[in-house]
């Protein structure tokens, strides 16, 4: 036997897989502005005055049809990038497609109801453009951290089933989820919540009625979607007590849930990995675990 060509054979194999599993992520789609004649309550034509869908598709050959469109944390100041495409390279390695959310901001002068406008906006859109993406517009759901967490448990509660009778074929579409995952979210605009969210939320001085608005652990209903909820103990930036307040809303709702504590990890982490690399916190293998039973993945 030929034990030489046998190794090099067998290195040559090895390395292809090495590739394979450490392939490129997808690239993203070209942003998509979510209303072309410009944004209701619009307060310009900058960029920050144009919310936009990026979609990251996966690989057809191991594509789910399922989605998730991602709402970046970053206090209603800002969008931050490893909660928004990170998360969507993320996810289309793994057959999902991921669609980012740029919202407008409370740094950029918008106040709610901007923010919410954006994410229904975002859900409808991505249903009418299930054919050309090749996704169920019956398995779409909706990702948020931090403030993007505020922002998806905003429309896990706040939703509605379109318009049959507006002009445009995007505002007939539902804005329900389908199911929420909520990393390290903001929920309340009350006092277990982040001050700095809220103010760039609601403003300096909000009513009282507003912050009850949207304190969102007080708006579940059994009509709530199934959700993926994950915090940590050493979180210092946002308080656990806004997962466990929504987690025990779901519960006396009666709808299905998946809930993690983890004792390690610090607020703003995304999938754990540090800069430089490394292998992902364990909430992302559990997310995926949960993702295949409620059928988005394969």
């Amino acid at each position: 036997m030929h034990l030489r060509p046998l190794a090099l054979a067998l290195t040559a194999a090895l390395s292809l897989t090495a590739t394979l599993l450490h392939a490129a992520p997808p690239p993203p789609n070209a942003p998509l502005v979510l209303w072309p004649d410009g944004a209701p309550g619009a307060l310009g034509k900058e960029d920050k005055d144009i919310p936009t869908l990026t979609a990251f598709l996966p690989d057809p050959a191991t594509a789910t049809g399922a989605a998730i469109v991602i709402c970046p944390g970053g206090g209603y100041g800002g969008l931050a990038a490893h909660e928004g495409a990170g998360y969507a390279q993320w996810l289309a390695e793994h057959g999902i497609a991921g669609i980012v959310l740029k919202y407008r901001l409370g740094s950029g002068g918008y106040r709610h109801p901007a923010m919410i406008n954006d994410a229904a906006r975002a859900l409808r859109t991505a249903r009418a453009s299930a054919q050309e993406w090749k996704i169920d517009p019956s398995r779409i759901g909706i990702m948020g951290s931090s403030a993007g967490g505020h922002l998806a448990s905003t429309l896990l509660t706040h939703f509605d089933s379109g318009n049959p009778q507006a002009s445009d074929p995007i505002e007939r579409q539902s804005s329900r989820p389908d199911l929420g995952i909520l990393c390290y979210a903001v929920i309340s605009m009350g006092p277990d919540g982040h001050g700095g969210s809220r103010k760039n939320l609601l403003g300096a001085d909000p009513a009282p009625e507003l912050i009850d608005l949207l304190s969102n652990e007080k708006h579940v209903t059994a009509d709530t979607p199934p959700c993926f909820i994950w915090h940590t103990w050493e979180d210092k930036g946002v308080k656990v007590e806004n997962s466990l307040g929504f987690v025990t809303a779901l519960q006396k709702a009666g709808v299905r849930f998946d809930f993690h504590v983890y004792e390690k990890g610090g607020h703003g982490m995304g999938l754990g990995g540090g800069r430089n690399g490394g292998p992902h916190h364990p909430w992302a293998e559990d997310c995926l675990f949960w993702l295949k039973a409620r059928g988005f993945l394969k």
